[in-house]
């Protein structure tokens, strides 16, 4: 414990992120350049940060609740500016000094705390990372769910007005005005829309290719079906309900949903772990498979600034821990909770299918999630064979009557030809995600796991 109190990690502030855009927002704040006045001490981080404004956002945050106030006009909470703050203070003593806290800073604190004491709202513990008030939450909740509406009814007309004048009309000149519409759904805390938003800009601006048209015809159907998804939310089976809330960007923090949802134990075996970096925020995906209930899943985490984030698990091993699924209609994604023991070695490989069967595992995780880009399967006895010049690769099962095409993780093809390496032209078995651009390859057993 140090002066200011235990100081929290760089992936627990940004799991207080509103959304993935806040995240990268946040890191990109995350150095010493645009602060001013920053200090620390006893459970409170304050600064001003430069802004677009003529002064300063005066930004303070008290660790205990935790509660937030900045001076910026953002509708987010936390806003980026918070989260910029609390990372630099996250990367260890004397990232932002020890001090008193300004006047500004001191009466909001004051204030808040004599709430606090009255018993009116605020953090009732300084362990307790989701929000204290529940009513406040709800409003805070309701509020969100409100511009994200007006978001999707945006979206809406947007997808009208193409539509009416021809898909010939999203040439490359309309990506400017559609990265001006995700920036707005960015601004409704919808980041699912904007990225969504986002992959038909991309799309309209790729030029008169083949496919083209087709291709923003689909992107234009899952971008609608999630609007209409959104704006009837209580017309839906709940499953699918939560489905369409997670594809939007409503998600529970890590720790409300380890203190709700049901834990599963397992020994959870640890298949894959890869990390992108765009430069401003680090993000780490980690595939696990249960050995006895056989269920998948996928834990995120993040890392600012460049830092690598702190979950890190051995590949190849497992782990007897419980998870908590988010829900959804199809749950993948998960919450590492209580680990039971250490991770140790597993006496083989997970069990495999052919390529039909994992076909049929995308297409039924396919029916409940419309949005979804690929699902977790293991393929066994399956041999890499490359296309004409290097391209149009496969993974053919070894009775040659059905393959998979195959796509290199991240772009990175050499990892096709070490897999090929690992089969010398035999049978291996495969880990990786099947989906509607092919099998990505994330690790092989020969006869020890080794990731691509």
């Amino acid at each position: 414990m140090n002066p200011q109190g235990e100081r929290w990690t760089a992936e627990r502030v940004l799991e207080l992120a509103p959304d993935a855009a806040s995240r990268k927002a946040g890191a990109r704040l995350a150095t010493p350049g645009p602060w001013s006045g920053a200090g620390a001490h006893t459970g409170a981080v304050w600064g001003e940060c430069e802004g677009s404004g003529g002064k300063p956002y005066r930004t303070v945050v008290d660790l205990s609740g935790p509660g937030f106030h900045c001076s910026c006009p953002s509708r987010k909470f936390p806003c980026k500016h918070a989260l910029g703050l609390l990372l630099s203070w996250s990367e260890g003593p004397g990232s932002v000094p020890e001090g008193t806290p300004p006047d500004w800073a001191g009466q909001w604190l004051d204030k808040r705390r004599q709430r606090e004491a009255a018993g009116s709202g605020g953090a009732a513990s300084g362990t307790s990372r989701g929000p204290a008030d529940p009513e406040a939450a709800r409003r805070r909740a309701e509020r969100r769910a409100a511009r994200i509406a007006e978001g999707a009814s945006e979206l809406e007309r947007r997808l009208a007005d193409l539509l009416r004048s021809g898909l010939a009309s999203a040439d490359a000149a309309s990506y400017g005005r559609w990265e001006e519409t995700a920036a707005r759904m960015v601004d409704a805390q919808a980041p699912g829309l904007a990225a969504r938003v986002r992959e038909l800009a991309s799309v309209a601006g790729s030029g008169s290719g083949a496919g083209r048209t087709s291709r923003l015809l689909e992107e234009c159907a899952l971008l609608h079906t999630l609007n209409q998804g959104f704006l009837r939310l209580d017309e839906l089976p709940e499953p699918l309900a939560a489905t369409v809330r997670a594809r939007v960007g409503i998600t529970p923090d890590a720790a409300s949903l380890l203190a709700s949802a049901p834990l599963v134990r397992d020994r959870w075996l640890v298949l894959a772990q890869r990390d992108g970096d765009d430069g401003r925020l680090v993000t780490r995906r980690v595939w696990l498979r249960g050995r006895d209930t056989g269920r998948m899943a996928l834990l995120l985490s993040y890392g600012a600034a460049g830092r690598a984030p702190e979950l890190s698990l051995p590949v190849g091993l497992a782990l007897d821990a419980d998870l908590a699924f988010h829900p959804s209609a199809r749950p993948l994604r998960a919450v590492l909770g209580t680990r039971h023991a250490a991770p140790a070695p597993v006496p083989g490989p997970p069990p495999g299918g052919d390529a039909e069967e994992a076909l049929r595992a995308y297409g039924e995780a396919l029916r409940d999630d419309p949005w979804l880009e690929g699902w977790p399967v293991v393929l066994s006895g399956v041999v890499p064979v490359p296309g004409t010049d290097g391209g149009d690769w496969r993974l053919a099962d070894a009775d040659g009557r059905s393959a998979l095409p195959a796509v290199s993780p991240g772009g990175d093809e050499s990892a096709l030809w070490r897999l090929t390496a690992i089969s010398g032209g035999r049978p291996v078995r495969v880990f990786g995600e099947c989906g509607h651009r092919g099998f990505t390859p994330l690790l092989a057993w020969a006869p020890e796991p080794v990731a691509l």
